[in-house]
C-alpha cells in the first residue's frame, strides 16, 4: 500500500537513495534537505523530476523543523513515516575535538531527530499510528576509535529510539531502526574533524592514526563491492513495506563482517529488554497497538 514518508538529509547518500527508491514503488515522498534552491538544486530537481515533494528543513533549527514538517503534512494531506536520515559523520582523535564540535554533532544527529520527533508526533499520535524510522550506525552499538562523538551521538540515537519505543506503542506509532555500517558515500568526504589541532599533534606520531585507520577503511571499501548504499535504501524500503506490527526493531545493513557480530549482540538485548520489561510489568509496551 502507497504510503505518505518524509525524508531528512534527502540530498545525497542513503536518503537520496531511499526516496528514489520509495518513488519507484509508487510511494509519497517528501525529500527535505537545507539549500533546495541553493547548493542543493540540483539533487532537489532530480527528486521532484522523480516525483517527490521537496521541502526546506534545517534539522538544527527549531523554526526550520517546525515549518517542513508542517508543510510536509499538509503537502501528503497527512504523513505515515518519517525516515531520521540527517546525519554527520567524525575522524579524529576524541580528546582534540572541542566541545563546541561535539554541540555541533549532537545538533543534527541527536537534538535535529527530536526535533523532526516532536513536530510530527502530534499528527501521528492524534492519527493512532505512523513509523518512525532511525538510520543509526553499527557504531552505535559498539565502537571503534577515532570516531569518538560519533559513537556517543548514534548510542544516544538507539536509546532515544528504545524510549520511543516504548512510549509511542500505544499510540500506535511504531519505532524502527536500521543500523549501517561503513559506505562508500559522500558522507565519508563530509567528516568532521577536531577543531584543536594542537591538541591533536600533543599525541605525537599517533596524531596519525586516524588518518591511516580510514585509509585503509577505503580500501576494504573498494575491495567489497558488495557494500552497496543501495543495501541501506533497501532497508528502509522494506520496513515500510512490512505491515505495522511486524516490523523488526533493529535491522543491520552490513555486508563487511561487522553487521554479523551485531545481530547477536542485537539478538541478545532484545531478549534482556523483554525479560526486564517484563520484571516491571512492563510487557505490553514492547507490543504496537494497531
Amino acid at each position: 500500500m502507497a504510503q505518505k514518508i518524509l525524508i531528512t538529509g534527502s540530498s545525497s547518500g542513503f536518503g537520496r537513495l531511499t526516496a528514489l527508491t520509495l518513488l519507484a514503488k509508487g510511494h509519497s515522498v517528501v525529500a527535505s534537505m537545507r539549500g533546495a534552491e541553493g547548493k542543493n538544486k540540483s539533487v532537489a530537481d532530480e527528486l521532484q523530476s522523480a516525483g517527490a515533494a521537496i521541502v526546506e528543513m534545517d534539522v538544527t533549527d527549531d523554526a526550520s523543523v517546525t515549518q517542513g514538517a508542517a508543510a510536509a503534512i499538509e503537502k501528503t494531506g497527512g504523513l505515515d513515516v518519517v525516515v531520521n536520515n540527517a546525519g554527520v559523520g567524525v575522524i579524529g582523535l576524541q580528546e582534540a575535538f572541542t566541545p563546541q564540535d561535539w554541540q555541533r554533532i549532537f545538533e543534527i544527529n541527536v537534538f535535529g531527530v527530536q526535533r523532526v520527533n516532536r513536530a510530527v508526533l502530534p499528527h501521528m499520535r492524534e492519527r493512532r499510528s505512523g513509523l518512525i524510522v532511525y538510520v543509526t550506525s553499527l557504531l552505535g552499538r559498539m565502537t571503534l576509535p577515532f570516531f569518538g562523538p560519533y559513537n556517543a551521538s548514534k548510542w544516544a540515537l538507539e536509546a532515544m529510539a528504545e524510549n520511543y519505543r516504548a512510549e509511542l506503542s500505544g499510540f500506535g506509532v511504531d519505532q524502527c531502526i536500521v543500523e549501517p555500517g561503513g559506505y562508500p558515500t559522500n558522507f565519508m568526504e563530509k567528516l568532521v574533524k577536531p577543531s584543536d589541532a594542537d591538541r591533536q599533534s600533543s599525541y605525537g606520531g599517533f596524531a596519525d592514526a586516524p588518518a591511516e585507520m580510514f585509509t585503509s577503511f577505503e580500501q576494504a571499501l573498494a575491495a567489497n563491492p558488495e557494500q552497496k548504499p543501495q543495501n541501506v535504501a533497501d532497508a528502509v524500503v522494506g520496513l515500510i513495506d512490512t505491515p505495522a506490527g511486524q516490523r523488526s526493531f533493529r535491522t543491520v545493513a552490513d555486508k563487511m563482517g561487522m553487521g554479523d557480530h551485531i545481530k547477536g549482540y542485537n539478538d541478545q538485548l532484545g531478549q534482556i529488554t523483554a525479560g526486564i520489561y517484563e520484571a516491571f510489568g512492563l510487557s505490553g509496551l514492547l507490543k504496537l497497538k494497531i
